[in-house]
């Protein structure tokens, strides 16, 4: 394993192995305006949101590694405390990308970049048209981190007004996460994009109390052909199967046939039996995959 002491490193190669390595991040894609009423439009891929209750976002403009100067949304927002954060999907990217080039100070990256101005209902800042989801916010604090290369800024942005495209919704009125089409920031050039395919569930553990995988007995906790993920699904569930549901667990099929043709080999019906385990928890389906695991374990 590679180990680096922060203190023997350059900010560019700090900067290089965290960007690399903390991601994907969501892109915080900032409009704001200066005293003057100028337009800024800069994405920011240091940015979550925070709290739901105020719903708060933060974001960070972090000082150039280069020459440590700050950028013009820094500026905007120390003197007028509102922004946009406009959600960006794969239909904006290569646009977005564009309006991160350090323009000189004045220059509305809106037309810049030909996204359209879309005039906000309490903030000064406009929102971009193109925008699934754009959140009008009002600053409520900017704290430096330092004042060094590569220093962040956090701004802790208020969100006041939510507007969201209705063709990203499903029928419930809820956003769909298939249909949001968003994408994310990695290190150096790369991005990556959430699709179909890339979409999985992982059931949340928030209103039960899973086992936990100490509780797994040993021999499935130790298994070759089970994973981290799959125990991790194993230890999600309340309590186990009762022994009537597992004797049932052999009358399927696939079960049943795994037994006929390895009566007398415990260790190939056992690799069969956790190999069926593990397909069956791929699809989701963990009760069935407890089954049939602590069936392989009684020897039945």
């Amino acid at each position: 394993m590679l180990t680096l002491k922060i203190s023997d490193l350059k900010p560019a190669e700090i900067q290089n192995y965290l960007q690399y390595a903390i991601a994907p991040r969501p892109i915080c894609f900032a409009s704001t305006v200066d005293i003057k009423g100028n337009v800024n439009l800069s994405p920011f891929s240091f940015f979550n949101i925070f709290s739901t209750n105020p719903p708060v976002c933060i974001f960070s403009p972090a000082r150039r590694v280069r020459d440590n100067t700050v950028k013009h949304t820094l500026e905007n927002v120390l003197n007028v405390k509102e922004c946009v954060i406009n959600i960006v999907n794969y239909d904006m990217v290569q646009q977005t990308s564009l309006a991160s080039v350090d323009y000189p100070k004045g220059t509305n990256e809106f037309l810049k970049a030909g996204f359209t101005e879309l005039a906000s209902i309490i903030v000064k800042p406009p929102r971009v048209a193109e925008a699934p989801v754009q959140l009008e916010c009002i600053i409520q604090d900017i704290i430096a981190l330092g004042d060094q290369n590569g220093a962040g800024n956090l701004i802790i942005a208020e969100i006041k007004m939510i507007h969201i495209k209705e063709e990203i919704l499903d029928e419930d009125g809820n956003i769909d996460q298939e249909k949001i089409d968003l994408v994310a920031r990695l290190g150096g050039d790369w991005y990556c994009r959430v699709t179909k395919d890339s979409l999985f569930k992982v059931p949340k553990p928030v209103r039960s109390m899973g086992i936990g995988v100490d509780s797994i007995p040993f021999a499935i906790r130790n298994s070759k052909i089970l994973t981290g993920n799959d125990l991790g699904r194993l230890g999600n569930v309340e309590v186990l199967p009762t022994l009537q549901e597992i004797e049932r667990v052999r009358l399927i099929p696939e079960i049943d046939k795994i037994f006929k043709s390895d009566p007398d080999d415990p260790i190939v019906r056992s690799i069969y039996l956790q190999n069926f385990a593990k397909a069956k928890l791929e699809t989701g389906d963990v009760l069935t995959a407890w089954k049939v695991l602590l069936l392989d374990q009684q020897k039945l």
